[in-house]
Order: structure tokens, then C-alpha cells, then sequence
């Protein structure tokens, strides 16, 4: 079987520099592209210059030139670069991996649009074991539909620029989907002052950003004299990079479509 050849968007970054690190690790894989932003001091540099390694695959800020030769790029960026770079895959036939958060309503729109001509797996955490979670809550949240309270916790390093996380909102559309309600309707993102009595039809959020969390993410049923929590922690972004590679493996030989960690995972339907 030929290596699948893998580009990686934002290379210089934490994110990045783990991906990398994967892919020269893999027995299957093989680093095709390192895209980085114009003026990044890195452009020209080895991909595996961090490492201390020789890839033959120099850091560029030309998308055609990061993704010429790339079967998937996997990219964990911002939502403007990646539908940048999604434009490219497009045109390219390069298939993509978004770990990226932070869409709009229509920019989502718009990498589904755009998954009707290369394939796509788009997911907000690319963990294996988060997205077991999401399954669990799913049963949880059918079974302690009435009585238990809904509250979602999540933290992330000082550097994180959404709040919520797209993990937590991941979390929170799964359980408001398992109970029939909207999360827009139901969701309480922040609490002040005299807020009066908990609504219990609403779902909770509350946000940590602080030092150099991974991710914390822990779904709380608080019910009358006991209550269930839910926590995943990650340690390591090499949890992210490892889903980021079973996703990628798993685009190889698909049609293009807008897929999920749940598809990628055999956990659909």
C-alpha cells in the first residue's frame, strides 16, 4: 500500500509541530506539505528543523505549493485560513481534516458545500476518547432526562481564542439533541449578580482559560443527592494529532462527503 502523503497546515505552531511529529512517526504516512502564514520566520526552513531532522519538505506560505503532491492536508488553524486552504483542497483534490473551531453558521455552510467535491472530515475535537464521550453523554442524557441539572465545564490554555470551546459546544449539542431541545434556545454561557433560580430546562457553560491546559471538559447531571460527571482530560495534543491521522487514514479511499469522528470511529448510526 503506497504512503498516504500529508500535508499540515499552521506547521510552526504547537498543534503543527505535533502533527509533524506524527506523521515522521507513522509507518504509513509520509509528510508531503508545511504550510505557515506570509512572514512567518520559518518559511524556507525543514518541517522537521524542530526535531532536528531532515524531511526534504521545506515551510511555505504558497498553498499550491504546500498541497502540490499532498493526498490530505490536516489542519488545525483559524476559520478564515482554513477556508483559505479548503478553496485549494478544492481545486487541488487534496483532501482535508479540519480540527479548526470557531465556524459561523455560514462558514460551516460552506465547508459542507464545498465537501460535495472533495472529501471532508470536520470535527471540533479530533480525540478518539472525546469522542467516545460524546457518545456516552448521548445515553446519559436520554436516561437522567428528568431531575438532573445540566452544566458544562471546559479549560483551556491561556492562549485560546473562542469561548466556549467547539468541544464544549460539541458536548452541549449532543446532550440538547438527546433531550429534543435547541441549544440555542437553552444555553446559559455565563451567570452574574442575581441571576434568580436555576431554569432547569437550560444547559450550562462556564470557561477556564488559564497556564497551559490541554483541555478539560467535564459534563455535570446534578440531580437530588447525587450527581454524575463525565470528564475527559487530555494531557498531550498527541491524542489530537493521533485522531487527526485515524481521520486522514480514513479519507483515503472515501467519495467526497462531509464525515465526522463518529463515521471515522465506525460510532455512526
Amino acid at each position: 500500500m503506497a504512503s498516504l502523503r500529508i500535508a499540515v497546515a499552521g506547521a510552526t505552531g504547537r498543534m503543527g509541530h505535533m502533527l509533524i511529529e506524527a506523521v515522521l512517526a507513522s509507518g504509513d504516512c509520509t509528510l508531503a506539505g508545511a504550510l505557515d502564514l506570509p512572514g512567518s520566520l520559518a518559511l524556507g526552513q525543514d518541517a522537521g528543523a524542530f526535531l532536528g531532522r531532515v524531511t526534504g519538505v521545506a515551510v511555505t506560505a504558497d498553498l499550491r505549493q504546500g498541497l502540490q503532491g499532498a493526498d490530505v492536508l490536516i489542519d488545525f488553524t483559524r476559520p478564515e485560513g482554513t477556508l483559505a486552504h479548503l478553496a485549494v483542497c478544492r481545486e487541488l483534490g487534496v483532501r482535508l481534516v479540519i480540527g479548526t473551531t470557531g465556524f459561523s453558521a455560514t462558514q460551516k455552510a460552506e465547508i459542507g458545500a464545498a465537501a460535495a467535491a472533495v472529501p471532508v472530515v470536520m470535527a471540533p475535537n479530533m480525540s478518539v476518547g472525546v469522542n467516545v464521550m460524546l457518545r456516552l453523554l448521548d445515553q446519559a442524557a436520554r436516561a437522567l432526562a428528568q431531575g438532573y441539572d445540566i452544566e458544562i465545564i471546559e479549560a483551556h490554555h491561556r492562549h485560546k481564542v473562542d469561548a466556549p470551546s467547539g468541544t464544549a459546544l460539541a458536548m452541549g449539542e449532543t446532550v440538547a439533541r438527546a433531550l429534543g431541545r435547541d441549544l440555542k434556545a437553552c444555553a446559559v454561557y455565563g451567570r452574574e449578580g442575581v441571576t434568580g433560580e436555576r431554569d432547569p430546562s437550560t444547559i450550562g457553560f462556564a470557561t477556564v482559560r488559564g497556564g497551559d491546559i490541554v483541555g478539560d471538559h467535564t459534563v455535570l447531571f446534578a440531580g437530588t443527592g447525587e450527581r454524575i460527571e463525565i470528564t475527559h482530560r487530555s494531557g498531550s495534543r498527541a491524542n489530537y494529532a493521533a485522531g487527526s491521522l485515524r481521520a486522514a487514514r480514513f479519507l483515503a479511499d472515501k467519495p467526497p462527503g462531509l464525515y465526522g469522528m463518529d463515521d471515522v470511529l465506525g460510532l455512526a448510526g
